[in-house]
C-alpha cells in the first residue's frame, strides 16, 4: 500500500465527523514517527495533529531511582496510565486546547506541554512501540484508537536505520550497536505479537 492509499484512509477519518485516533505501532526503529509526520503534513493542520507516545517516557532521574535506566524503551519505562488517560481526553475534544507532551531526542528527556492539540482538530495521530502491546497498563490503550496500523518493514533495514539514529544522538558506533542488540531488539519481539490486533499491517 503506498502513501497516498493511507492518506485516503487517515483523511477518511478526519472527516467521519467527531474526534478520531489512528495509531500507528511497531518495533523500535520502523518509522512510525515518520510516517506519522508524513500523514499530518499531507492533512494540514486543521485536519490532524501528532501526538507520540515517547511524551510518556519516564525521566531520566526516575529512571535511575527505579533502576530502569539501562532498559529505556521497555514498558515499564514509560508513564502508559497517564498516555491512556491523555487519549480519553482527546477523545471527548471538548472546547479547550489539550497539550500533550513530547519527546526531545536531543536531551533523552520527556518535555510537557509541547504540543498543543486544538478542540476543531478531528484527527490525532498517535505513534509508538506499544500501542498494541496487551500486556498490564499498555492493554488500556487499544481500545481507545479508532484505527490501528502496525509497522512491520525488513528487520535488517529497521535495525541498521536504528543503530544509525542512535549514533547520530550521540551514542559511539559500538554502543550503538549493543544498545540496538540488547534492549531495542528485546522490546522489538515484545511488540511483535501487537501486529495480530492492527486493523492493517505495512510490510
Amino acid at each position: 500500500m503506498d502513501l497516498a492509499e493511507l492518506e485516503r484512509r487517515a483523511r477518511a477519518l478526519a472527516t467521519a465527523g467527531g474526534r478520531r485516533i489512528l495509531g500507528i505501532a511497531g518495533p523500535p526503529g520502523a518509522g512510525k514517527s515518520t510516517l506519522a509526520a508524513r500523514l499530518a503534513a499531507a492533512l494540514g493542520p486543521e485536519l490532524a495533529v501528532v501526538v507520540p507516545m515517547d511524551g510518556f517516557h519516564l525521566a531520566q532521574a526516575e529512571l535511575v531511582r527505579l533502576g530502569r535506566a539501562d532498559r529505556k524503551g521497555a514498558p515499564d519505562t514509560f508513564d502508559a496510565v497517564g498516555y491512556a488517560v491523555l487519549l480519553r481526553r482527546l477523545r471527548e475534544a471538548g472546547v479547550d486546547t489539550v497539550y500533550a507532551p513530547a519527546f526531545d531526542r536531543s536531551l533523552e528527556e520527556p518535555v510537557a506541554g509541547s504540543i498543543p492539540v486544538h478542540p476543531r482538530v478531528p484527527l490525532v495521530i498517535t505513534e509508538g512501540n506499544y500501542l498494541l502491546h496487551g500486556a498490564g497498563e499498555w492493554a488500556a490503550v487499544a481500545p481507545l484508537l479508532d484505527e490501528a496500523w502496525f509497522l512491520a518493514p525488513d528487520d535488517a533495514l529497521r535495525v541498521r536505520r536504528l543503530t544509525d539514529r542512535h549514533v547520530r544522538h550521540g551514542k559511539d558506533p559500538d554502543r550503538a550497536t549493543e544498545w540496538v542488540a540488547r534492549s531495542d531488539e528485546a522490546n522489538a519481539r515484545l511488540v511483535a505479537p501487537g501486529r495480530s490486533r492492527a486493523d492493517l499491517v505495512l510490510e
